[in-house]
């Protein structure tokens, strides 16, 4: 009986010590007072919303796609104010269509989404996000021609330098 005792309790110390272990959910960043969660960047990443340059060989592919979505909420809130007209409702599906030619199956996108916490509502929500983005960059560096990449990354590392960012996010953690 004794025995039986022990071994229920090491079970049980072992099984606690493993649910501690599990990280099921974390805060990476905070923008401008939106929250940027570890299932953000893997819905990003697993939906390929967000794409990182393998030829470079980002060391840390959560930092890379960190990076961009808090580079993301930086200019959605500049898009925000700004308020640039709503994207036409076959925009968003012809961008849902894309997403979901991504994927072999309607099980795997659907996998992904349930895994990611997120349904397909909110994905269209983040399409419809990114086509507002889209517009407003088009219409702000229309006419930057060959130098629009430059100007673009030198107007985000200005809004970086004004916004409230707090960067969370420790490599292995």
């Amino acid at each position: 009986m004794v025995r039986q005792f022990r071994t229920g309790v090491l079970i049980a110390f072992a099984a606690t010590a493993v649910a501690r272990a599990e990280t099921i959910e974390r805060v990476l960043a905070v923008v401008a007072g939106r929250i940027i969660m570890m299932s953000d960047v893997a819905a990003a990443r697993d939906l390929r919303l967000e794409t990182i340059d393998t030829a470079s060989g980002a060391a840390d592919p959560v930092r890379a796609v960190l990076s961009k979505l808090i580079d993301r909420e930086l200019i959605l809130a500049e898009v925000e104010r700004y308020a640039p007209p709503e994207p036409a409702a076959d925009a968003v599906e012809n961008e849902l269509a894309k997403v979901r030619a991504r994927f072999a199956t309607a099980e795997e996108i659907e996998a992904v989404l349930s895994r990611s916490g997120i349904d397909e509502n909110q994905l269209r929500d983040i399409l419809r996000q990114n086509l507002r983005i889209r517009a407003y960059m088009d219409q702000r560096f229309a006419a930057a021609g060959d130098r629009r990449q430059e100007l673009v990354d030198q107007w985000v590392a200005a809004l970086r330098r004004r916004a409230d960012v707090i960067d969370l996010y420790l490599a292995g953690r």
